[in-house]
């Protein structure tokens, strides 16, 4: 249920009201149309008309038109113009979105994406007709394993969560290939939370490994808990806490010595491009998340794609099949690899996405990646270090490209929802809350953020402190400016209203 449109007159006295960012119209086309209006003019049709009856049957057939809204297409345009702007996207707000590196898309890279070499291929075209298309893909590929400092990569997989399971996959394959059956995935606790999943769908156990105060991996506790039945560790470094881990090194030999695997989730690779590779500290295999580190389209549950780089030893099982190049110059796919784990994808995988990775790598060059990385890391660390005096900061810094701070504002009821909620009205997306600690919000202000929107942001924050102290009827009710208000958001997943009546 919402909040009452009539304020208390000491929340009001606080709330920008902001009426004109969500303009008050009519919210469904029934309400904006009349009978007879049209929005399309068709020609007349130049075919033999034919009866409905003799062409589909009876028991398709309704008994009446359906109630469709009959409106005019200026009306249509404006309502889905009103609609667009109700609703929150990155290219209008700031999302501090923590883990899930909410940056800009270039526009090139949609237009690249676009071109109607690309965009009309067919997947079973012959070889010949798609040399260019091929070519891209093993430039991309090429591109991904010198990122990684790894000799090979599969581009199938078709999300970063396919690509942990592929990766396990490639690994398991491995084992087996040396006549050893290992059945425990080790994980630190601040590893990304797809990664036990991950290991339940490759039938493997998940252990997880303790963090110390720092955020950083209990090596005491890894030594502990890794034996001769080890597949494998998951690790995310920087973690989802913000922190690189410096130990990486040593993890990589502890987890070797045991005859193990070291696997690194690549989801915060947004930190470390251009300065440090996984495979030159030791990783075995990893996954990138194009959509996050190489700015492809992100949200509402695709598309995505999480391709998977690997060490020498397991070049020989990864997913057939393989695009290449051949001595001859051209290019082509490869399956002749009798120890592949097979297909993990039909066709070759989310080709537009990796076409749009493929333009922002190349138009960045290994200079420009690297300062993805730096301004990435420093403006996390510049909104930490301005907003430490009234948040607290439950892992030290410095932090990688994102941090993890605690509204804690004792007997004023105030939660971390309510500071999410509150947010919105200062036109700022909610960041991610109560993970991986409880009651916390991460927060990732990503490389392609002003230091107006940096500071918008800061500013937001401490007003909101402010409010905290003051007045946190404020802020516990909010928000107040957006078209929706607070809502019974457990009614609403239990017993969604989906479905438009007129008024009495």
């Amino acid at each position: 249920m919402s909040t009452a449109n009539t304020l208390e007159p000491n929340v009001a006295s606080h709330v920008a009201m902001g009426s004109t960012r969500f303009p008050l119209q009519p919210s469904v086309l029934f309400e904006l149309g009349s009978r007879g209006l049209c929005g399309a003019s068709l020609p007349a049709s130049d075919v033999p008309r034919l009866r409905r009856e003799d062409v589909v049957p009876a028991e398709l057939l309704a008994d009446q038109p359906p109630p469709l809204p009959e409106i005019g297409e200026l009306d249509v345009v404006r309502h889905y113009k009103r609609l667009s702007h109700r609703c929150f996207s990155v290219d209008e707000n700031f999302y501090p979105l923590g883990s899930c590196t909410m940056k800009y898309n270039p526009r090139v890279n949609e237009r690249v994406a676009g071109l109607e070499g690309f965009a009309h291929l067919h997947p079973y075209q012959d070889e010949g007709d798609v040399q260019g298309m091929l070519e891209l893909l093993f430039r991309l590929r090429s591109d991904l394993a010198e990122i990684a400092g790894l000799p090979e990569v599969t581009l199938q997989p078709a999300a970063g969560a396919h690509g942990e399971m592929t990766a396990l996959m490639v690994i398991n394959a491995y084992h087996r290939s040396r006549g050893e059956h290992r059945t425990v995935v080790l994980a630190p606790d601040s590893a990304h939370g797809t990664n036990p999943a991950s290991c339940t769908s490759c039938g493997a156990t998940h252990v997880s490994v303790r963090s110390k105060e720092d955020g950083r991996v209990d090596m005491d506790d890894l030594r502990a808990k890794v034996d001769a039945n080890t597949a494998a560790l998951m690790i995310t470094n920087p973690n989802t806490v913000g922190v690189f881990d410096e130990q990486i090194a040593d993890i990589a030999k502890v987890i070797h010595a045991a005859g193990a695997q070291l696997y690194l989730d690549g989801a915060n690779m947004n930190a470390i491009l251009g300065i440090t590779r996984p495979g030159d500290f030791g990783v075995d295999c990893m996954h990138f998340n194009t959509h996050k580190t190489f700015s492809t389209p992100h949200g509402g549950g695709g598309p995505g794609a999480g391709p998977v780089a690997v060490a020498e030893h397991l070049r020989p099982f990864l997913p057939v099949p393989q695009v290449i190049q051949r001595k001859d110059g051209t290019f082509g796919w490869c399956d002749d690899r009798p120890a592949s784990i097979g297909k993990v994808r039909s066709f070759y995988g989310q080709i537009g996405v990796l076409v749009r990775a493929y333009t922002y790598i190349r138009s960045l060059g290994h200079d420009g990646l690297r300062d993805v990385a730096q301004k990435a890391v420093l403006a996390s660390n510049y909104v930490a270090a301005k907003l430490k005096h009234r948040y607290s900061m439950p892992f030290p810094p410095p932090y990688a490209h994102e941090f993890i701070m605690v509204p804690r504002f004792d007997n004023s009821g105030v939660t971390e929802h309510d500071v999410a909620k509150r947010l919105i009205d200062h036109g700022i997306h909610p960041p991610t809350m109560s993970w991986p600690i409880h009651h916390c919000l991460m927060i990732e202000p990503t490389e392609t953020e002003s230091i107006h929107t940096l500071n918008h942001f800061v500013d937001a924050m401490l007003s909101i402190a402010d409010e905290i102290e003051q007045n946190p009827d404020v802020v516990r009710t909010a928000p107040h400016t957006a078209p929706v208000k607070r809502l019974d958001e457990v009614g609403a997943t239990r017993k969604p209203y989906v479905r438009w009546k007129p008024a009495d």
